[in-house]
C-alpha cells in the first residue's frame, strides 16, 4: 500500500545497521514507501545521538510516519516517545521487531545511555514481534515490554533474532504486520 494519503515508512535498523540480507534492506529495495533513517554512528551509538536523528526525521516528514525499527532501534523509539511529545501526532504506528534488552548482562557494550529501557505507554498503536529463541531477549522480558508499551504482541516462532541469520528475506509475514498499521493509520484509528 503506497498513496499519497498513505504515511512514509521509516526503517529503523539497530546496532551496527541492517545489511544487504537483512528483511528492512529488502523492503527498502522492494518498496516505494520505505525510507532507511540513517544514524550516523551504528557500532558504538549514544542514545542522544540516535534520538536525535529520528526526531529530526519526523519533524521533517511532509506526511505521517509509521516506524519500522528491529533490535535496539525499538528502544531507540521508546526514548524518542519520551523526549519529544510535541511529535506524537505525526506517528501513526510503530511495528516493533525483536527489542533488545539493553539491560541484560550479554547486551552488546558500546552503546550508551539506552539502558534503563523506557517502559511507560507509547501513544500510538504499536505491534511488538517476538521470537521465542531471541538471544537479546527472553519470551518473558518481550511479553513484560509489549504490555507496559501498550502493544500488541505477535509471537512468531523460533526465528532467532529476526535479523539477517535468520534469512527472512523479504519476510512476508512481516509486511502483513506493516500493512495492517498502514491501513489502520488511513482509516484514522489503531489496531
Amino acid at each position: 500500500m503506497s498513496t499519497e494519503a498513505s504515511p512514509a515508512v521509516f526503517i529503523l535498523p539497530g546496532l551496527y545497521n541492517s545489511g544487504p540480507e537483512h528483511w528492512q534492506t529488502h523492503w527498502e529495495r522492494e518498496r516505494t514507501d520505505c525510507q532507511r533513517i540513517e544514524q550516523a554512528e551504528w557500532n558504538t551509538p549514544r542514545r542522544e545521538d540516535w534520538v536525535a536523528t529520528l526526531e529530526l526525521a519526523i519533524a521533517g516528514a511532509r506526511r505521517p510516519v509509521v516506524l519500522v525499527a528491529h533490535s535496539l532501534a525499538c528502544i531507540l523509539v521508546a526514548h524518542w516517545a519520551a523526549a519529544h511529545p510535541a511529535n506524537h501526532g505525526k506517528v501513526r504506528g510503530a511495528l516493533l521487531v525483536a527489542p533488545s534488552d539493553t539491560e541484560a548482562p550479554g547486551f552488546p557494550a558500546g552503546t550508551s545511555g539506552f539502558a534503563p529501557m523506557p517502559r511507560q505507554r507509547l501513544p500510538f498503536p504499536s505491534v511488538v514481534v517476538a521470537s521465542t529463541n531471541d538471544a537479546f531477549i527472553t519470551m518473558e522480558r518481550i511479553t513484560g515490554l509489549a504490555a507496559d508499551w501498550g502493544a500488541k504482541l505477535v509471537n512468531v516462532g523460533a526465528k532467532d533474532h529476526l535479523g539477517s541469520a535468520a534469512r527472512l528475506g523479504s519476510w512476508r509475514e512481516g509486511q502483513a504486520l506493516l500493512e495492517e498499521l498502514l491501513q489502520a493509520a488511513v482509516r484514522g484509528h489503531g489496531t
